[in-house]
């Protein structure tokens, strides 16, 4: 019965340990990079909606709808091959 318990501990502690190092070794250097890449795409939108205003004519700005309207809409695989 102690060996059983024993394992048990012992077990839990290598399970343990090897979340935690997963976490340390992997999910926090992964996390730092995915934060990097998040301030590059907020950089990138911002470069893009001012380059969008000034393209505008001065003194007006383009609306948010007119910003992002949908684009139109492109033919599915059914209509290019004339299936109706």
């Amino acid at each position: 019965m102690v060996f059983i318990t024993r394992l048990i501990s012992i077990t839990n502690f290598c399970v343990a340990t090897s979340a935690l190092g997963f976490q340390v070794f992997v999910l926090y250097p992964w996390h730092i990079e995915l934060d990097e890449n998040f301030e590059k795409l907020k950089k990138e939108h911002l470069r893009v909606l001012d380059a969008i205003n000034k393209l505008s004519s001065p003194g007006q700005q383009l609306t948010a709808s007119e910003v992002s309207a949908p684009a139109p809409r492109k033919k599915g695989i059914l209509e290019m091959i004339s299936w109706r």
